[in-house]
């Protein structure tokens, strides 16, 4: 059986809730067949995400990591290809931190790419019925600083364990006047099972279009 770390944050800049960690603890509740899955919380704080993240998997010894953040405004679930190495905060983080413009990882790569299957488990979350794309961006915030720490821990220490990051739109209580997109944290759940099977399972990604122009 294969061993899944599942991810997600403490709620952020003013909301009650984040339906990133509302999905993760309903996949802990009920997981795919096959798969053990731990759910862990993390810090919406920079540094400090990052070692929270480190902990969770030197427990869990998982075979795969999804850690799964909040991207407010999206439709879908995106999954993540790329992580890069710069913190750039419009907001200050839970801790009232604000880097501007500094490495996530001093002398660590430009950027990391996913090592998820990762058209294979947009593919997979749409035939579950989910709303979901490929994103080229995880932003500069908190998620692409855990995107990023995440990729070069696996890389430089763990290169047997695959992971990456996801986005999860707004869940509806959050939007409670509907003007902007949001999914029931439900439905995500939905999602994050179908792509956790699919990047359990999938060794070579499918050769599909999923670029944008801009």
């Amino acid at each position: 059986m294969a061993r899944v770390l599942l991810t997600g944050f403490e709620p952020f800049g003013g909301e009650s809730v984040n339906p990133s960690w509302q999905a993760a603890q309903a996949v802990v509740a009920a997981p795919p067949e096959g798969l053990a899955v731990t759910a862990v919380r993390l810090p919406c704080v920079f540094g400090e995400s990052i070692a929270a993240l480190r902990t969770a998997v030197a427990e869990a010894a998982p075979d795969l990591v999804v850690c799964l953040g909040q991207a407010g405004g999206r439709p879908g679930v995106t999954v993540e290809r790329v992580a890069i190495n710069v913190d750039d905060a419009r907001i200050a983080d839970n801790a009232g931190a604000q880097p501007i413009d500094v490495p996530v990882v001093p002398g660590g790569p430009a950027a990391y790419f996913s090592t998820l299957p990762v058209k294979a488990c947009v593919a997979a979350m749409r035939d579950a019925g989910v709303p979901a794309a490929l994103s080229n961006t995880a932003g500069t915030f908190v998620c692409n600083h855990v995107a990023y720490g995440l990729a070069h821990l696996l890389a430089t220490e763990l290169p047997g364990v695959r992971g990456g990051f996801v986005h999860v739109p707004w869940s509806p209580p959050q939007v409670p006047d509907g003007t902007a997109p949001s999914l029931p944290f439900e439905t995500v759940a939905t999602g994050i099972r179908a792509l956790l099977l699919a990047a359990a399972s999938t060794t070579d990604d499918l050769r599909i279009t999923e670029g944008a122009t801009h």
